[in-house]
């Protein structure tokens, strides 16, 4: 598959896991999980994820990625570098391309990673105000 098909589908499942993600950690209030998922799911916050992926990736997870980031797009980034834009479409390539090859627990693996770089513990709650 080209980069631009594997990131059509890395999106929806980037999309699903961060969804999972704030509804495990975060507000149950609809507005808020939306704020939390949107302060993940945005070409800077997915850019940042990637750039603390890199160390962790294969030769071919690497080259997935490049595939994806180097791909044409018909879409533009609004509000969002035309650098970043294209590394999150590498990440979404990259996720696209392990939920093809069945790979869900190096998925949840790089995942991690990336929160961690957004400074979004997987194991903490993402909303303050809930603890109260």
């Amino acid at each position: 598959m080209n980069g631009s098909t594997l990131a059509y589908l890395g999106d929806a499942v980037f999309e699903l896991m961060v969804r999972s993600y704030v509804l495990e950690h975060g507000s149950k209030q609809p507005d808020r999980l939306h704020k939390h998922a949107t302060a993940i799911v945005n070409a800077a916050s997915q850019s940042a994820m990637i750039a603390a992926m890199q160390e962790a990736l294969s030769d071919e997870e690497t080259a997935i990625y490049k595939r994806g980031r180097n791909s044409s797009t018909a879409t533009s980034a609004k509000h969002q570098s035309i650098a970043d834009y294209r590394r999150a479409t590498g990440l979404e390539a990259l996720f696209g391309f392990l939920y093809l090859e069945g790979r869900e627990a190096r998925m949840q693996e790089l995942f991690d990673i990336g929160l961690k770089a957004l400074n979004r513990d997987p194991g903490t709650n993402t909303d303050d105000t809930d603890k109260k």
